[in-house]
């Protein structure tokens, strides 16, 4: 099946998608932009493996490079497929992903609960304002309950007793990196490290505000600096 797109967004969440939409519904305005997802049941182990293989049988039903995206996970899996068939992607667009990309929220998550002395849902509760920003107690509370069942199925490879790495190295296909400046899970610093990795034409953009999925609480200066990327 031959697929009439010029980007894709990745995504490895059912539960965290929605968060995605506000971008997406700008680049939709310009482009012809689809959406694919990768869930993994609750007794499978992390495959991040077959999400690249899943992701591979879709990209090849399109008759031209297209451009990548992916915040998060869905970053780090856009990221591996670009460096394993790149002939197939005409750019790749990383949001909240650092150097270091296998560090997400849910390393985030497992570093603070071997901090703290807290159950899982209390743990969870204490991590909202990083990933979504402040909120009332009726919308923490629903978003604390979205983060147990992302949890539950996150092809994430990290585990209270494993976390997953993956070294930092260059790109073969034009990158754009977007960042927040206020994003306690993948911070400035994290963003910085892809520096010595980025070549001529590559960027990064931070916004000067916003948690973790920045791209959904100020999607248009995101949006803008996509397209910007993409006319290069």
């Amino acid at each position: 099946m031959t697929h009439s797109i010029s980007a894709l967004w990745v995504t490895t969440s059912s539960y965290l998608q929605r968060f995605d939409q506000p971008l997406l519904q700008r680049l939709r305005q310009h482009t012809t932009l689809a959406q694919w997802q990768y869930q993994q049941s609750e007794d499978e182990p992390c495959a991040l493996e077959v999400a690249v293989d899943l992701l591979h049988d879709y990209v090849q039903g399109c008759d031209h490079p297209i451009h990548l995206l992916g915040h998060g996970t869905g970053g780090l899996v856009s990221l591996l497929y670009a460096r394993q068939c790149p002939q197939r992607v005409r750019s790749l667009t990383l949001l909240g992903v650092g150097a270091w990309a296998m560090v997400d929220w849910i390393a985030h998550y497992y570093f603070h609960l071997q901090l703290l002395p807290c159950s899982r849902r209390q743990v969870l509760t204490q991590l909202i304002p990083d990933l979504f920003g402040a909120q009332n107690p009726t919308v923490t509370c629903y978003l604390t309950r979205l983060l147990e069942k992302d949890l539950a199925v996150s092809p994430s490879p990290h585990s209270l007793f494993q976390q997953g790495n993956l070294m930092p190295r260059s790109v073969p296909v034009p990158l754009l990196v977007c960042g927040s400046a206020n994003d306690p899970v993948v911070d400035s610093r994290a963003l910085e490290e892809w520096q010595p990795w980025l070549k001529g034409g590559d960027r990064m953009w931070q916004s000067a505000d916003g948690p973790h999925f920045f791209h959904c609480f100020d999607p248009q200066p995101v949006a803008e600096q996509i397209l910007d990327f993409w006319r290069t």
